[in-house]
């Protein structure tokens, strides 16, 4: 069977037309990501075949849902998706334990991907079964509608904004359990956000979406570096790093991390629950990269790291200026000011050292 996701759908509106082609990895976690009204939720609710596109071919993982040339419309009770909408949505008259207990009893033994226990250990509910969804907090609430989602053992799990209706800490909160989600479960999810932070820190693909069309499509490392996308532009921009945990300096609560196809190129960050072997994903932001022509030991900055310049282009700030670079293999922006450009005298093929702060790094 193939590992992939393919849709292709055209939906037309009075004030909207979507029209895109997606090809999607089979597993993990794939981001749709793009200001509102760019199309998001409307793949989506196609995918689940609660919205009919008038021109559709929707294949997942080998299986045919949807065909507008051939006729073939799979009703969306008969999809194996679990969908996660905004707000949990939980029924109010049921208790927790009431509430996941309804999408697993309507899936057969035989079946059943995750078990109730699994699911309350994945989202930590297990201490919120016997209480009433009003006494909920909202990121308990949302973990419990993600758990009851899972519970119908689906074949594609869809995401729509989750975290959007949370404050701050309840999204702080519950982003662990996504990230377990995504390590412990063989079920491939389509995420919708806005939110670049978020989406760096999960996803594994990213589609670039901008008033029904895609922008860009590809691994979410490939993607974010691109100078050429509007994603480089934000204040948000930035690059996703993994590595390897290779040591722990505990008197200074710092741990060490091998960056892939590097064997001297480390970074120090300050995190509570590592382990040496462990693999860490990192999002470090354009605006907390310097750049410097020597190594220099003498400073409060922890990290440096070997870096070629790739290119260079203006930034929508005139003063500005937008870096990419390699990093023993893995890209990195940096932005600066054109006057700092000029110094450096930067310019593609040149050799540098890129600096980054510990306590900037968001793993």
């Amino acid at each position: 069977m193939s590992s992939r996701m393919h849709a292709r759908l055209k939906l037309a509106r009075d004030d909207f037309t979507l029209d895109v082609d997606l090809d999607l990895p089979g597993r993990g976690i794939s981001a749709l990501f793009g200001h509102s009204g760019s199309g998001k939720t409307s793949c989506l609710r196609c995918l689940a075949g609660l919205e009919r596109a008038s021109e559709a071919y929707i294949e997942i993982n080998g299986e045919v849902w949807e065909d507008s040339r051939h006729g073939t419309f799979l009703a969306p009770h008969r999809r194996p998706v679990g969908y996660v909408f905004q707000e949990a949505s939980l029924f109010a008259h049921l208790s927790v334990r009431g509430n996941l207990e309804f999408g697993w009893r309507r899936v057969s033994a035989g079946e059943r991907k995750v078990g109730l226990d699994q699911a309350c250990q994945l989202l930590g509910i297990g201490h919120l079964l016997e209480r009433k969804p009003i006494t909920l907090s909202g990121g308990e609430a949302q973990r419990v509608g993600i758990a009851r989602a899972l519970l119908s053992s689906p074949r594609l799990l869809l995401m729509d904004e989750p975290l959007a209706a949370l404050d701050g800490p309840r999204k702080r909160e519950i982003l662990p359990y996504l990230e377990r989600l995504h390590d412990e479960l063989d079920i491939p999810v389509v995420y919708v956000s806005h939110s670049q932070d978020e989406v760096a820190r999960l996803a594994d693909h990213l589609v670039l979406l901008e008033q029904g069309k895609v922008l860009a499509s590809g691994p979410i490392g490939q993607t974010l570096a691109r100078l050429d996308l509007s994603l480089a532009q934000s204040e948000e921009a930035g690059v996703v790093l993994e590595g390897v945990v290779i040591g722990h300096q505990p008197d200074y609560g710092l741990f060490d991390l091998r960056l892939p196809g590097s064997d001297g190129a480390l970074l120090r960050i300050a995190h509570p629950d590592l382990h040496v072997g462990s693999t860490l994903r990192l999002k470090v932001h354009a605006r907390d990269v310097s750049l410097t022509l020597a190594h220099d030991g003498a400073s409060s900055i922890l990290n440096r790291l070997p870096v070629t310049v790739r290119e260079c282009r203006p930034a929508e700030n005139p003063a500005h200026v937008l870096v990419s670079l390699d990093a023993a293999g893995s890209a990195l922006l940096a932005r600066i000011t054109r006057y700092s450009a000029d110094q450096l005298g930067l310019q593609p093929g040149q050799m540098l050292w890129a600096q980054i702060k510990s306590v900037a790094l968001l793993a």
